[in-house]
């Protein structure tokens, strides 16, 4: 008997940890067009689990001396994922920003840094915001963050106010 649920919780363990299985395959909406020519694009994508990742993120804030208001933002998150694209092309951008306005996306702020430009868009229902998309643009590379979860208005702009006021660079390398 111990035997058959040992079986069956090592089965549900291993179907809640799959999500953080890193693909070679798109894990967004638009990406996943079979009919799309993406050149030579090459995708990387990750699920991230939000409940394994939240205690570190939280922790590390915290050992970094970062404001408890950034931590509470990151205790509202619900889903993450990670998508990264080599040689993508401004033609893929731009229908990527179509499809984000035709799925009632609004573009928040969008931030220039030397070489990079980083775009905050979110999709929001009445006054709260349910999804909020970070894109990375840095030449033929591409990073989007797809972050869900129940956010204010207040909170994306304390989450732009700290990006700007930190170097992202940084914050990367740690």
């Amino acid at each position: 008997m111990k035997r058959i649920i040992l079986f069956y919780l090592s089965i549900i363990l291993i179907f809640s940890l799959q999500s953080c299985i890193v693909s070679k395959n798109p894990n967004m909406g638009f990406f996943d067009n079979p009919y799309y020519d993406y050149k030579d694009a090459k995708f990387v994508s990750i699920n991230v689990p939000v409940w394994l990742a939240k205690p570190f993120v939280k922790k590390a804030l915290r050992e970094d001396g970062e404001s408890e208001e950034i931590v509470a933002i990151v205790k509202k998150i619900s889903k993450l994922k990670v998508m990264t694209i080599e040689n993508g092309n401004q033609e893929m951008v731009a229908d990527f920003s179509k499809y984000l306005t035709k799925n009632n996306f609004e573009e928040w702020m969008t931030i220039k840094k030397e070489k990079e430009t980083i775009n905050f868009q979110a999709k929001q229902k009445g006054d709260e915001i349910r999804n909020l998309l970070i894109t990375v643009a840095s030449g033929s590379k591409l990073v989007y963050v797809d972050v869900r979860g129940k956010f204010t208005a207040e909170d994306i702009s304390r989450v732009i106010n700290f990006s700007e006021k930190n170097d992202m660079k940084k914050l990367v390398s740690k």
